[in-house]
């Protein structure tokens, strides 16, 4: 909730950002004004008259002093209203003719009543204009029900009413603006609840239809090639169901993924997924950016092709990695790469030698737990996604290592 406030708007700004040159100037205000109504005497000839009596030195002092105690009345609002009812009452008991001091009081008690609860607000107000009223009445020259000796009590009671009706407006403007922000909240996370859930409830249908598919499709090329030789109008039946059911899963699965898809993710991508066939070219945009590394795959052509996911999973854990060692690793670093078949399953091993001496590199290093960056958890969730592990950390002598298991089964 705001305010428009136009052209004052800068002023009120800087004041909000300079409160005690805010208080200060205030306080200027108030001991001209209770300078200028000291010249006053409501008690003339012919009525109220100005110029015909003078302050005396004394009640000019205590001007100054409570003017000066306004200065601080938002850093400590009770002591400056104990002060400014203290030089009242002073000037309420010597002052001859009586100065207008008590409009120091007057300020500081609204300030206390701005600043406190309502009941602190009743105590303390009604403290206060009993306390100044009553000594108005007794101890001064005038009658006790002189229009001074009322005046001090109407104005200490606006005071405390002023200062308590702000302090519940700003109360509950906090509250509105609490109870929308609440909401606004409430509202943006009910909102991406819904999405999770309906992306939720997308890719369970994606997982249904594709699989069916799938399934017909291993089916039909199963007949398909139990029939090949014997019945060959019946296996070209069966692979026309295969390029049916295929072309079927494609088109569902282009549409459900297209609802995947938010306004300002990018275009799909045309060209195939990366993987290890690619990785000289991936090795050589870092050894050109200054980073020398060594590759060795060893793969096995007898055992057959890797399947993509662990394909394109083998190559994201060495870009990644690289990336890191470039991003954290010391000057002068270099890098080793392999890539090896073992058995059921393929390890990624990416070891740097940190570049600088080893105090160094393991203070630049990326975290190895999961307070780290987001591609090391990046990496573990694709190989965790495949059955497999992955463990990042410093090396003993310095340095950092990657290792990555990924099953190929």
């Amino acid at each position: 909730m705001t305010t428009d406030l136009g052209r004052f708007a800068p002023t009120r700004q800087w004041m909000r950002a300079h409160p005690l040159a805010t208080d200060a100037v205030l306080a200027f205000g108030a001991f001209v004004s209770m300078v200028v109504g000291s010249f006053a005497d409501p008690h003339g000839p012919h009525g109220p008259t100005f110029g015909t009596r003078t302050p005396e030195p004394f009640s000019l002092l205590l001007m100054l002093l409570g003017a000066a105690a306004l200065v601080f009345r938002r850093r400590r609002p009770r002591t400056v209203l104990a002060v400014t009812c203290g030089l009242s009452l002073l000037e309420l008991t010597t002052g001859e003719p009586r100065a207008p001091v008590a409009m120091c009081t007057v300020i500081s008690l609204y300030t206390v009543a701005a600043c406190t609860d309502r009941p602190t607000t009743w105590r303390i107000g009604l403290l206060t204009m009993a306390g100044l009223t009553g000594v108005a009445m007794l101890a001064g020259p005038l009658p006790w029900y002189a229009q001074e000796n009322i005046g001090i009590f109407a104005w200490t009671g606006m005071a405390a009413a002023a200062g308590d009706a702000v302090r519940s407006r700003r109360a509950f403007v906090d509250a509105i603006r609490e109870r929308a922000e609440r909401a606004e909240r409430t509202r943006d996370e009910e909102a991406r609840r819904r999405v999770a859930e309906e992306r939720l409830r997308i890719a369970r249908d994606l997982h249904d239809v594709v699989a069916h598919h799938i399934a017909l499709v291993n089916v039909q090329a199963g007949v398909a090639a139990h029939v090949m030789d014997k019945r060959p109008d019946q296996a070209k039946e069966a692979l026309a169901h295969v390029r049916d059911a295929s072309r079927s899963a494609l088109n569902e699965l282009r549409a459900t993924v297209g609802l995947l898809r938010q306004s300002g993710d990018p275009e799909a991508p045309t060209e195939p997924a990366p993987g290890l066939a690619v990785l000289d070219e991936l090795v050589d945009t870092f050894r050109h950016a200054g980073l020398p590394v060594e590759v060795i795959v060893q793969l096995g052509r007898a055992d057959g092709p890797l399947p993509a996911a662990v394909d394109l999973a083998a190559y994201r854990v060495v870009q990644e990695a690289l990336t890191n060692v470039r991003k954290h690793a010391g000057p002068g670093a270099r890098a080793e790469v392999s890539v090896v078949r073992v058995g059921t399953s393929v390890e990624v091993t990416v070891l740097d030698d940190g570049g600088a001496p080893a105090a160094d590199a393991a203070d630049s290093a990326p975290e190895a737990d999961d307070s780290g960056g987001h591609g090391l958890l990046g990496m573990r969730e694709r190989t965790g996604a495949l059955g497999g592990s992955c463990f990042a950390g410093p090396r003993y002598g310095g340095g950092y290592r990657v290792h990555a298991i990924l099953p190929v089964g």
